[in-house]
């Protein structure tokens, strides 16, 4: 926020007949406990009472509302030998986003602490959950009725439509969105004035009326910010990508943290994540040799998309990545998939993000309901390559493209995870498994089918393939389908 914005907040604030269950005013109290439990409190009475944001305003004296300034700057405070913000974040749970404001007003200092409201459950400082009670702060646990409300509000936060800029000028709006790219992108010619411009990202819900000036949703912003770091709520969830020197992440080469918005940037990202990729050599049918992209860009184009669609927005200090190391890429996101990961290929994406993901088809994007993970699965087969892996963390979803391994490279699991989604690409495709559909897939010749009969076996026995028909007695000719099918 700028300092004019800070300022009005203030003054807002200052115009309050008393301190609320979500505004909290303070002198000099830096006390890392205190704050810890205040910022708990806050996020769940503004969560309790529909509010997007709880504050912890320094400089503003309580009994009588005057702006005297404060000498705690909470960005140089420390606890122990770690930055207090850090230390703050890592007590919090879940990990609630917060951001700390510092600046200068008539010659005096203030501070505020803005926590977002609490949205999937309630917000606790060191396992003790709080609450304002009007301007008492008490142990949640409590006021139970207060609690049950905050857990059945799970639902009514909706992140593309929550602010990120308000009251803006539609000169502001402009300087803030990239709106040529975005008439780009939606192939239309840009109107010619600058009515007709703010008239379209209206109807296009990227910006909203607001008494004669404009508010930004997330949604407008995340898709065409200039910058994203113009944008609190949703700075920090600019998508990086690393590229590491070797198998791990000891030497960084080089980080690239994106800048613009995801619609807008999208193809910029794939370009620079492509001139980043390691090459292979391949021959031509006229013998000359050809430098390729070891990892089909089909691939990396689609799952690069759904990291930025399918992430947990909830999930704070943490942003979707791409990391290039010497044998594989890792595309990760904040948050668990909505749906098992061995059911990717047939199931209908879900997505808490469903207002993104559709602007993000519309804009041609990503791919289609449903198509995306299957085109990274044959494009992996088509490229040779081992078959995508699918990790699920405690806070992450992460899928790592592996670079060309002979077949005698390939570990068990290697074999068994890519017959399991051979299996699944071809019964989407109406068609089934067989001994020599899984001979191609790993370009294996026909007289050693019964190297691929043990791993068809050892997919069966881990539970992941099936015999379409087990009556059928010849292994050679049998078919087989995915476990759920």
């Amino acid at each position: 926020m700028r300092d004019q914005e800070l300022t009005d907040l203030l003054k807002e604030f200052q115009a309050l007949p008393k301190e609320c269950e979500w505004v909290e005013f303070k002198v000099n109290n830096g006390n890392p406990e205190e704050i810890g439990t205040n910022l708990s409190a806050l996020s769940n009475s503004a969560c309790y009472h529909s509010q997007r944001f709880g504050y912890l305003v320094y400089g503003i004296e309580n009994e009588t509302h005057r702006a005297i300034g404060t000498a705690f700057s909470p960005k140089k405070e420390k606890k122990g030998n770690e930055e207090l913000e850090n230390w703050l974040a890592i007590h919090l749970n879940p990990r609630i986003d917060f951001q700390i404001f510092e600046w200068e007003f008539d010659g005096k200092h203030f501070a505020i602490l803005r926590v977002n409201a609490a949205k999937n459950k309630p917000v606790d400082f060191k396992q003790t959950a709080y609450i304002r009670v009007g301007s008492y702060t008490k142990p949640l646990r409590e006021h139970p009725e207060k609690e049950r409300k905050i857990w059945n509000r799970d639902n009514e936060f909706v992140f593309e439509k929550e602010l990120a800029k308000e009251n803006l000028s539609d000169a502001d709006v402009l300087s803030f969105i990239d709106y040529p790219a975005y008439f780009d992108l939606i192939e239309l010619h840009l109107p010619g004035d600058r009515k007709g411009i703010i008239k379209r990202l209206v109807e296009d819900k990227m910006i909203i009326p607001n008494g004669g000036r404009y508010d930004i949703p997330n949604l407008g912003a995340i898709l065409l910010a200039k910058n994203l770091l113009d944008f609190d709520s949703i700075s920090r969830r600019a998508i990086r990508v690393i590229k590491y020197e070797g198998k791990n992440r000891t030497k960084t080469l080089k980080e690239q943290p994106g800048r613009r918005g995801y619609a807008i940037g999208f193809n910029g990202l794939i370009q620079y994540i492509n001139d980043n990729l390691p090459a292979m050599e391949i021959l031509l049918d006229n013998g000359l040799q050809k430098s390729v992209p070891m990892y089909p860009i089909i691939a990396i184009r689609e799952l690069a998309a759904n990291a930025l669609i399918h992430q947990d927005f909830s999930i704070s200090g943490s942003s979707p990545m791409i990391e290039i190391f010497e044998g594989r890429v890792e595309i990760t996101n904040p948050g668990k998939p909505l749906i098992d990961i061995l059911r990717f290929v047939d199931h209908s994406p879900q997505s808490r993000n469903e207002t993104l993901a559709k602007f993000m088809r519309k804009l041609h994007i990503c791919e289609e309901r449903g198509s995306g993970i299957d085109k990274v699965i044959f494009e992996c087969e088509l490229y040779q390559l081992p078959a995508p892996e699918f990790i699920v963390g405690d806070t992450y979803t992460r899928v790592i493209l592996h670079g060309r391994k002979s077949f005698r490279e390939m570990d068990k699991q290697d074999k068994e995870r890519a017959c399991y989604l051979h299996a699944c690409l071809k019964h989407v495709s109406g068609e089934y498994m067989t001994n020599q559909s899984l001979r191609k897939r790993f370009g294996i010749e026909e007289h050693n089918y019964s190297i691929v009969s043990r791993i068809i076996a050892d997919t069966i026995q881990s539970g992941l393939i099936k015999d379409y028909d087990d009556q059928n007695q010849s292994k050679k000719y049998a078919k087989y389908v995915p476990f759920w099918a």
